[in-house]
């Protein structure tokens, strides 16, 4: 049997790995139309935040290991163009544009997310960029070296952008930052998000909020990102807006898109085409909290679901949970969390949603290092059940994340939640955990 596989990054090569590993005489061919395979497209704000480390420190494997040690046949520079599922085809072409089809009895793709660029003038310049893969990166940093980059406007404020915000800020690069919308963090209460941004400023980051921008244009040998109010000069222009789904080649093929335009898959990562399975960023996922199909593009999502597809290639049943949108990123001393759904995702669901905010502390009353966390937790009048939690604080945030997101993968009620026997140090928090403190409170309003 032939397992086809169209995408090297974490899903596409989690996948293949793992189908050696089931049937080790499976055949199993990867198409990776860059030169880049398993990396940590993650860790990039952070490495190009320090001007002595190379980019190739991200590469978690070489091709030739996953060739050489477990016999995965993995083609780089070879970009699929099309999908015959009648033939059980794929058509590709080559940096020298040579075609050739590759036959497959099982097809996984794993074509991850794009990022989005907008179609305005000069967004195609020299100097205007963007961070998704880790050609990107690698451009970024030579870039920034080369031209001794001392500005950057980035357009966007979401997790890249943010990310990028310290990196820049690590090396002395002045930073400002645009985009079209007033809200700073839309998804985020507004408490909670004015801490954020206050944290960015603080760092000397020009944030610019309800700023559209209609040209990108050249401005005595730098560019100028132009506004009909605001004009920002920069050596750099990273584009960070956001990412979509890189589905063009199933939506070509006919195969069932949801989401986004994310390719519909089910619990067993099959897409409309009983031979053809989807995973990564370029597929959906079904909501733990409302049941309805959701796109959340995330690392572990994408490995766990290259798993699942290799597991059913092989045999093997397995079936996916959903997701709860766990995610958290670092700005600047800042940690921001969040799990589950906020109050405008919860009424879009049909849920009559309550929430509340409180500000606690990291730790026991005066132990050294405690600082404030602030907390948002959203629960249902109906059925009382949980639906969400937002963090923001300097200190234990990340890790405090767990808890809430296995209570809504548990289905746990908030008062269900507010009994959970967490543990209590004072160098770790205060005998009423935030979490815990915030449930009590949420409780009152339901």
């Amino acid at each position: 049997m032939n397992f086809l596989i169209i995408g090297g990054d974490a899903a596409g090569m989690s996948a293949a790995s793992r189908a050696k590993r089931n049937q080790p005489d499976l055949d199993v061919t990867v198409l990776e139309k860059t030169a880049d395979v398993s990396y940590s497209a993650c860790g990039m704000p952070y490495n190009i935040a320090d001007p002595d480390r190379s980019i190739e420190d991200l590469v978690v494997r070489r091709a030739e290991v996953f060739r050489q040690k477990q016999g995965i046949d993995l083609l780089t520079g070879i970009e699929a163009t099309s999908i015959d599922p009648a033939a059980k085809s794929v058509n590709t072409r080559d940096a020298d544009s040579q075609a050739r089809t590759f036959r497959y009895d099982n097809l996984l793709i794993a074509t991850g997310a794009a990022p989005i660029t907008p179609a305005i003038p000069g967004i195609d310049l020299p100097g205007v960029m963007v961070l998704k893969s880790l050609a990107h990166g690698r451009a970024i940093k030579q870039f920034i070296d080369q031209w001794a980059v001392r500005k950057t406007v980035i357009i966007g404020m979401g997790y890249i952008a943010l990310e990028m915000c310290e990196a820049l800020r690590e090396r002395s690069i002045a930073v400002d930052m645009v985009k079209p919308r007033e809200t700073f963090l839309p998804w985020m209460e507004e408490r909670l998000a004015e801490q954020v941004k206050a944290e960015a400023e603080s760092k000397g980051v020009g944030v610019h909020p309800g700023h559209a921008v209609e040209k990108i244009e050249k401005s005595n040998g730098r560019l100028a990102v132009v506004c009909p109010t605001l004009t920002l000069e920069a050596d750099l222009v990273l584009v960070a807006i956001g990412v979509t789904p890189a589905s063009d080649l199933a939506v070509a093929a006919g195969l069932q898109t949801s989401v986004d335009g994310a390719i519909a898959v089910d619990a067993h990562q099959r897409t409309s085409n009983k031979d053809i399975y989807a995973a990564g960023d370029c597929a959906d996922a079904f909501h733990v909290v409302t049941g309805q199909r959701t796109w959340i593009p995330l690392a572990l999502r994408a490995n766990r679901a290259g798993w699942a597809v290799a597991d059913n290639v092989c045999g093997i049943d397995r079936r996916l949970a959903g997701v709860v949108g766990s995610a958290v990123f670092k700005v600047f001393d800042l940690q921001v969390a969040r799990t589950g759904l906020n109050e405008a995702e919860a009424r879009d669901a049909g849920l009559e949603p309550a929430a509340v905010v409180i500000k606690s502390r990291s730790r026991a009353h005066a132990h050294p290092g405690a600082s404030d966390i602030w907390v948002y937790m959203v629960g249902d009048r109906g059925s009382g059940r949980l639906l969400g939690v937002q963090m923001v604080g300097r200190d234990g945030v990340a890790h405090r994340l767990h808890a809430p997101a296995v209570a809504l993968h548990g289905h746990m009620t908030v008062e269900q939640f507010s009994q959970m026997d967490l543990a209590y140090a004072p160098p770790f928090g205060p005998t009423w955990d935030p979490m815990l403190t915030a449930a009590n409170q949420l409780l009152k309003k339901l």
